[in-house]
């Protein structure tokens, strides 16, 4: 199993947005010093605890802080910009990062952010779907292009000047684009399907519960399946709210007591997802009366903490419920105590993956006998 790491991060508002950022970039150079195999992060224009409103941008900044790591958008919403400029500004992003970079996509799940962009009573499936297929057609066609869509246009006919280079849009280094993932966020996905069909690869995301996590991998084999290829767990990404210390006492405290930034970040959360009528993705069974979902039994059932061993186990016991997958995304959550949250990702990263990769090893040794 591979480590990789994922935030969406949910700060607590009235924190120092400089502070914020600063630690945010420091999760993301530890990760590389660990050997985090990669990383993605999120977006939102409108919200004042998932303050990081440029994926793209801050992603930027570490480009020279890290050597080994790949980074993702986690997601670009594709929506919320024209596609030539998301074409032009990632084409560069992959050519800072030396070939580093993973483009994760997405509709957009923020209501606020759609309103902002003016695309709140449109159909968002639709333009993500159209967004992203003009954005493929710029980095594997040439000038002066001619790209006519429902919602946007890309042409640079009118002002073409091929001898000084004038009306061409970049393409990124790898050809004939970065790897595309999708961030899965609802039981039996539809769209893990498609992504699948189309080469595209997985993350299931950290909020859903372990069986509707399940339930993505059959929908990934179907896509496949669809597009001629293999389905191999190894592309297959899971994200998981983690935390380990040093004891099992600790690690309790931090995930779980009122101020636990675990428990805030599920708490805003929960709130979001109730209030945009979603609340289904904390249900365990379909047919949950809603007033049974708590902000208890969603922190009981999504947050895995304890020490290296207790976390281990739990991990294991996630994966054998889960099915096999080939990278554990550990979930960023705000540093609320800076050394106890790096602690986590050392303890993750030197002790507890290489116990589960280890005790993985045996299981298949001895099915194999």
């Amino acid at each position: 199993m591979k480590l990789g790491f994922f935030t969406m991060p949910i700060h607590p508002l009235g924190k120092d947005w400089r502070q914020s950022l600063r630690e945010d970039r420091e999760a993301f150079i530890l990760a590389d010093e660990l050997g985090f195999t990669e990383g993605y992060v999120g977006e939102h224009a409108t919200d004042q605890a998932e303050n990081i409103t440029s994926c793209a941008m801050f992603i930027a900044t570490l480009a020279e802080a890290t050597k080994r790591i790949r980074l993702g958008t986690g997601t670009v919403n594709m929506p919320n910009s024209h596609p030539a400029a998301v074409a032009a500004q990632l084409a560069m992003l992959d050519h800072l990062l030396d070939g580093r970079f993973i483009f994760g996509i997405s509709p957009g799940g923020l209501l606020s952010d759609a309103e902002v962009f003016g695309n709140l009573d449109a159909n968002r499936n639709e333009m993500f779907l159209e967004a992203i297929n003009q954005v493929l057609a710029i980095w594997t066609g040439e000038p002066h292009y001619d790209l006519r869509g429902k919602y946007w246009t890309v042409t640079t006919e009118r002002t073409f000047i091929p001898e000084i280079g004038q009306g061409f849009l970049p393409k990124p280094l790898q050809r004939p684009h970065p790897p595309i993932v999708v961030t899965a966020v609802a039981p039996f996905s539809k769209g893990v399907t498609e992504a699948a069909a189309r080469g595209w690869e997985p993350i299931s995301a950290n909020f859903l519960m372990p069986q509707w996590v399940r339930s993505h991998w059959p929908k990934y084999v179907e896509g496949c399946e669809r597009g001629g290829r293999r389905a191999d767990p190894a592309n297959w990404r899971v994200a998981k709210s983690v935390f380990v210390a040093d004891d099992d006492k600790t690690a309790k405290a931090y995930a779980t007591d009122p101020g636990s930034p675990y428990r805030y970040y599920y708490q805003s959360l929960f709130t979001k997802l109730k209030k945009n009528g979603r609340i289904e993705l904390f249900k365990t069974r379909r047919d949950m009366p809603d007033e049974e979902v708590t902000l208890d039994m969603i922190c009981d059932k999504l947050i895995i903490h304890g020490s290296p061993a207790k976390v281990t186990d739990e991990l294991l016991a996630f994966q054998a419920e889960v099915g096999a997958f080939g990278t554990l995304l550990y979930a960023g959550k705000d540093w609320r105590d800076r050394e106890l949250a790096r602690r986590s990702m050392v303890l993750m990263a030197e002790t507890v993956i290489p116990a589960v990769s280890a005790a993985t090893r045996s299981t298949e040794a001895e099915a194999a006998e």
